[in-house]
């Protein structure tokens, strides 16, 4: 409750500081809420209308420079319904270029526009998606049929070995006692 800016401590449930952890303060530079003949601009909102109209404020009817530019905004906008192209409800604004008096209009990109080439575009996504996923399923199986050959292999290499020294150390122990 000051006329100019003060040092306040911030906590998390205040609207001009966010804190980064739980249970931060911070110490931030605000201005204090009393007007004064030093503010030079101040932004308010307009709830209820009085008797007169305020000069500059409500005695002119202004429009909305700007249509709405979503899919769902147009449709409350214009009351459409879903099957309803939108396409056709965007806002166009005419421009006049000063250097030669030429006209042209501009129009917002619609967002969240669902066209038929996003639609193929996400089937395309999901097709793909599909196949890469079984060729991985597939490339699994012939890896696994590969290590398990690899395996019986190996074991039956070892075996061998196996076999092979013992009769090594037969014949190793037969000449010892051949020669004893």
């Amino acid at each position: 409750m000051v006329n100019g800016r003060v040092r306040i401590l911030f906590r998390q449930r205040t609207t001009l500081y966010r804190p980064r952890r739980s249970g931060e303060r911070k110490r931030k530079s605000a201005r204090g809420c009393i007007c004064g003949p030093d503010l030079c601009v101040i932004a308010l909102k307009v709830l209820v209308k009085g008797d007169k109209e305020v000069e500059g404020l409500t005695d002119s009817e202004r429009p909305r420079r700007l249509g709405p530019k979503k899919v769902c905004a147009i449709r409350k906008a214009f009351v459409l319904r879903k099957k309803d192209d939108v396409r056709k409800y965007v806002v166009h604004r005419e421009i006049k270029r000063e250097s030669d008096g030429k006209c042209f209009y501009k129009a917002p990109r619609i967002q969240r526009l669902v066209t038929d080439k996003r639609i193929r575009r996400k089937k395309v996504n999901l097709r793909r998606k599909k196949e890469t996923w079984a060729a991985g399923k597939e490339n699994h199986i012939q890896y696994e049929k590969i290590l398990s050959k690899y395996l019986k292999e190996k074991k039956a290499a070892a075996k061998k070995d196996v076999v092979d020294s013992n009769i090594l150390k037969k014949k190793k122990s037969e000449t010892a006692d051949g020669k004893k």
